[in-house]
Parts: structure tokens; sequence; C-alpha cells
């Protein structure tokens, strides 16, 4: 009777370390709705192309996070640590995200795929998505984004106001001259988007950068502040043939 309890015990404690080992790492479990705003990581030990391909193979992106010597701009880079993140749970937050480069979000890294121990849990502002030609994520590059830290970020220019601009209600055309315009920003003060107002400008008008009203605390990074952003246009310019 004993042997047949530990046999049956034996079988039991089996069936639980089967179920452990074909659950889903704690890093990648998706039931929590802080998957689509808090990005889970763990770290990777070596660098360079194969070790990077082996983490695609996986269905993982090679990232890398950056801590900055100091707060004030050009204090250079202090740290780079080597992580590996979900390629599924990244791509949906770039699928929810338009503006993820320009917006800080919560960066977990735990001790490894299969652990629940937690080594960072911080703020970070993601600054480049490397791709593939097919669209595919290549991989990620962030920065602790600390308060007070200085971050140089390029934003992207979003136009409002087209339904109600004067200009192209009377047949105008908008001549998008920049898409994105680059500050300096502390790390508590970065905005996802620099949006342009169009509601009252005429046939000839044009915005100007440092039209753009923004934080006190953001420095526009531009050798000529007077270049414009869009013009309002009586029609759309004539493309020359090639």
């Amino acid at each position: 009777m004993a042997q047949f309890l530990r046999g049956k015990a034996a079988a039991a404690a089996a069936g639980e370390a089967a179920l452990r080992a074909s659950a889903p790492a704690p890093w990648r479990r998706t039931a929590s709705a802080s998957y689509h705003h808090t990005l889970q990581a763990v770290p990777r030990e070596t660098a360079g192309p194969r070790a990077a391909a082996r983490e695609r193979r996986h269905g993982r992106v090679p990232a890398v996070l950056l801590t900055l010597a100091g707060a004030a701009p050009g204090n250079g880079i202090a740290h780079r640590q080597l992580l590996t993140a979900d390629r599924g749970q990244l791509a949906e937050m770039l699928k929810q995200s338009p503006y993820f480069l320009s917006t800080p979000v919560r960066l977990q890294v735990r001790a490894g795929e299969r652990s629940n121990a937690i080594i960072h849990d911080g703020t970070v502002l993601p600054i480049k998505v490397h791709r593939y030609g097919t669209g595919n994520i290549l991989n990620l590059v962030m920065v602790k984004a600390n308060e007070g830290t200085m971050l140089k970020v390029d934003l992207p220019v979003e136009f409002k106001g087209e339904d109600a601009c004067p200009g192209l209600k009377k047949g105008g055309f908008l001549q998008k001259i920049r898409t994105s315009l680059v500050y300096l920003c502390p790390a508590e003060h970065i905005p996802p988007k620099i949006e342009v107002d169009l509601t009252n400008l005429d046939v000839g008008d044009r915005v100007l950068m440092h039209d753009i009203p923004v934080h006190p605390s953001l420095k526009l990074l531009s050798k000529n502040e007077t270049m414009p952003i869009c013009k309002i246009l009586a029609s759309k310019p004539i493309e020359p043939v090639e």
C-alpha cells in the first residue's frame, strides 16, 4: 500500500513538473492588460550577429538598454545592458502606439525566461527600432529615462484642423515640409507628438519651426528655427516629368 501511495505521489509530481515546463514563461504571459504598457525582457549574455540571429529564430528581438553618464546632454553612455524581448509583444506595442519612439514606457527585466525575479523595473524611452525591408523587427534600442535626464527625441509632427482651414476650403493645397522635429527634452516632459494647428491658415500662410508652442523645458535642435514646417499653397505643385 505504501509503495502504491509513493508511486501515485511520484506520478502527481511528474505531472506538475510537466505542466510547469509547458506553461509559458512568466515574462511572456499575456493575461494582464499591462502586457500592452509594460515591455517584458530578460538579459542576454552574448552579442554579435550569430547570437542575434539565434534570438530571432526563437521569436525574440535583441535589445539594448543604454544608461547615460549624467542628466546633462552630451555626457555619453555609461553602461549598455544586453536584453532580449518577445517579438510578438513588441510588435503589438508598436501597433497600439503610433508614437512608440517618442513615448516613455515601463520596462520590466526578469532574471531569466522562467524566473519571476525582477532585476529592473523602471521607465525607458525607445529611441530606435530597426526593421528588415519586409517590416520584420530586427532589434530595439532604449535609453533609461529617469526624471531630469535630457534626451534628444525625434518627435513626429501631426497636422490638425484641415477640415476648418480657410485656405484649404478655398481649394488650396497643404504642403507638408517636415514630418518630425528634433527636441532636447527632459525625460518627464516628452510629448508623444508635435501638433500643428491649421484652423486659421489662409492661402499663402506658413507655419515656422519656432511658431510651435511647446513646454518651456523643450529646446528645438535646429540650425534655422525660421524654416517652415508647412505651407498653404494656392494649388498643388506640378511634379516634374522624368
